[in-house]
């Protein structure tokens, strides 16, 4: 399994200089292949080097980084077609361009770490640069002393130097388990487990309120201070949300390893499309990454060797746990759960959860049950 590991780097400002003369070299010579690779229709990585690996030597860029800019405008140009057969965006009308500080990779060539005393050793276009600090924490360096892999990435956003590198990661032994802890997403609560836990209710909920209302006057007044401080705001924000999936999806995995229970998700593919909902709550459902929240549970889990099974989320909210009874009127309200049936009392969110879990059960038994002819 894949993932990276995101250092940064503190630089002497006579570094700085050269990081930053360095990705401008590289992302104007990127340009220049993105150009010849237009105007001759040739895309592919081999192809392009016949037609432009001379002329980025011209420009001073060595062998190893002069081939690295040119794989990065072909992977480019290929990440665009397959863009546009699956029709995420429109055919392109004129060549790729790279911004001045676009990331720029490097193999172990041009890169090198030193982890015990937190190094690294860079090209750069003054020469090989020795000692650049960085920083990062114990296990993300036992990450990279032992999994580090490919190429890491040199990058400069909000005005901080990073470094990102891949990892490999053998997967784990996923263990099999006939107990699943259930989790319910929703809007006023982000995720609820069948064991009762509730992740972020009302004080996320003030936070995105309040982010939202911000948000809608400054695109009212449309002056430039306006747009960048809307821009610092949205990177802002999507480092909020993606620090506070990471953490509630490694409390659900921490707690369903703990108690040797594998981890019921409902399957919401295209969950955005089918709901209906009011405009208060559309705006809520579509503001928050509930897939990225998956997505890092899921690989969580099988860093953990912890079993992860979808299960359909048909009125796991207007079921009753107790007794199976399904009716629109056992959920009075938001938070409530009645069953008109059997009188069992929960919280709803908890009960959709326990659900969810129960159907996870159900379909572990109906898959392990024996053929009879």
């Amino acid at each position: 399994m894949k993932f990276v590991v995101q250092v940064r780097l503190f630089p002497t400002p006579v570094q700085e200089a050269a990081l930053a003369d360095t990705l401008r070299l590289c992302n104007d010579a990127a340009a220049l292949v993105s150009g010849v690779a237009w105007q001759m229709k040739v895309f592919r990585n081999y192809d392009l080097r016949a037609h432009s690996y001379g002329e980025l030597k011209g420009m001073g860029l060595s062998a190893q980084p002069a081939q690295h800019v040119i794989k990065k405008v072909a992977d480019a140009y290929t990440t665009v077609r397959a863009q546009v057969r699956g029709k995420l965006r429109p055919p392109l009308a004129k060549p790729i361009a790279f911004r001045p500080d676009a990331a720029q990779p490097f193999d172990d060539r041009c890169l090198s770490w030193q982890i015990e005393v937190r190094t690294v050793s860079i090209w750069t276009t003054g020469g090989r640069m020795k000692g650049l600090r960085f920083a990062c924490s114990d296990t993300q360096a036992r990450a990279l002393a032992v999994h580090r892999k490919g190429e890491s990435d040199l990058i400069h956003r909000d005005g901080l130097w990073l470094l990102i590198a891949t990892c490999d990661v053998p997967d784990a032994d996923i263990i099999e388990s006939d107990a699943f802890l259930g989790v319910d997403l929703g809007i006023a609560n982000i995720a609820t487990t069948s064991d009762g836990e509730r992740h972020c209710g009302k004080h996320l909920n003030a936070v995105r309120h309040r982010n939202r209302r911000l948000r809608r006057r400054l695109q009212v007044k449309q002056t430039r201070s306006a747009k960048r401080l809307l821009k610092r705001r949205r990177r802002k924000e999507s480092r909020f949300a993606r620090d506070l999936n990471h953490r509630i999806s490694k409390s659900i995995v921490t707690e369903a390893a703990r108690t040797g229970q594998g981890i019921a998700l409902e399957d919401l593919q295209g969950i955005r499309d089918r709901v209906r909902l009011c405009k208060p709550q559309r705006v809520t459902l579509h503001s928050w990454s509930f897939h990225q929240l998956g997505r890092f549970v899921a690989y969580k889990a099988r860093r953990a060797g912890v079993a992860v099974v979808y299960v359909d989320p048909a009125y796991t909210s207007q079921e009753c746990s107790a007794c199976g009874h399904v009716d629109k009127r056992n959920r009075p309200d938001q938070e409530t759960f009645s069953c008109t049936s059997c009188g069992f009392a929960e919280h709803a969110d908890v009960n959709a959860a326990r659900n969810i879990a129960s159907r996870a059960v159900e379909g572990r038994a109906a898959v392990n049950q024996p053929h009879v002819a």
